[in-house]
């Protein structure tokens, strides 16, 4: 079978398996799916709206062929006549305040001067810091990369700090994860490594926010975190509509526009000139949102 024919079946079989867990999680909660065809190929979008604990969330599947545009060249910094690219990628919004944004993304790509390269992560956004979570987070992501390679979650952390940044507000979008792009089969990992650490980042995203859900979903909040949700939601809206490639791709490449646009919540705020009260949790947050924090070893200064 055809490599990328392989990776394509597996990829649409997590994104079932994901779905699947999502929703025992929620309780309410489910994923409408919706094929979708185009001349670069397809995919199954899938999304959940309303549950008792998601308000909006995707779990995406794409397999698509082409011809390279030259806008695409640029993006990619490469010179070929065709590409091929599957992927999933997933991004869910919570109801309450208290539980963090997450995303999670692994493709594969190849174009025909017999390049190609696996890329993904998974990075969470919290509207509330909790040093404690983004602790337990980021030591899932190093075990599970360390059973690849001990170089893996020092360099795709150190990658997801600097790619998920908002440049034009000097922060990160959240506590960061792993990022990783253009890593090809050898470097230093072989083919079927590479592609086992992707499913196996695949497999680890349903069972952290699966946690989350049991931990925060019913957790009692209040207006003002409401509204504070609403502020970082609009954060995040601002990443990926200027700053983020993946978003970027999907448009140049004529992929499926409303799947490529489930990123974004359901709704979102801008509060002209806004500035936290002093000591006020929304101040601890942005505190910490802030490139090279050690988040497994950090101890939060005593107040």
């Amino acid at each position: 079978m055809d490599k990328i024919q392989h990776i394509a079946e597996t990829y649409q079989t997590l994104q079932q398996e994901i779905c699947n867990s999502l929703e025992k999680a929620d309780g309410k909660g489910v994923f409408s799916r919706n094929q979708w065809k185009k001349e670069i190929g397809g995919g199954t979008t899938a999304v959940i709206e309303k549950g008792n604990i998601i308000e909006k969330g995707a779990v995406n599947f794409s397999f698509v062929k082409g011809k390279m545009t030259p806008q695409m060249e640029n993006l990619l910094g490469e010179k070929a006549q065709n590409y091929a690219a599957t992927g999933i990628s997933s991004i869910l919004h919570p109801e309450n305040p208290w539980m963090p944004i997450i995303h999670m993304n692994v493709r594969y790509f190849a174009v025909d001067n017999n390049i190609s390269w696996f890329g993904g992560g998974i990075d969470l956004t919290p509207h509330i810091a909790n040093p404690e979570d983004s602790a337990a987070f980021h030591l899932a992501l190093k075990n599970t990369c360390d059973k690849f390679n001990t170089g893996f979650y020092p360099e795709f952390k150190l990658w997801a700090d600097n790619y998920y940044y908002l440049p034009h507000r000097n922060e990160t979008r959240g506590v960061g994860g792993i990022f990783f792009d253009r890593l090809k089969p050898g470097q230093p990992v072989e083919f079927d490594k590479l592609f086992e650490f992707t499913v196996s980042l695949a497999k680890l995203y349903p069972a952290v926010y699966t946690g989350f859900m049991k931990k925060y979903g019913s957790r009692p909040y209040s207006e003002r975190q409401k509204k504070w949700q609403a502020l970082r939601r609009g954060r995040y809206v601002e990443f990926n509509l200027i700053n983020d490639r993946g978003t970027k791709f999907g448009l140049e490449s004529g992929g499926n526009t409303e799947s490529i646009l489930t990123s974004l919540p359901a709704n979102a705020a801008w509060e002209y000139n806004y500035s936290p009260e002093s000591g006020s949790f929304e101040e601890e947050t942005l505190n910490l949102l802030k490139k090279g924090i050690d988040w497994i070893h950090f101890k939060p200064e005593p107040k």
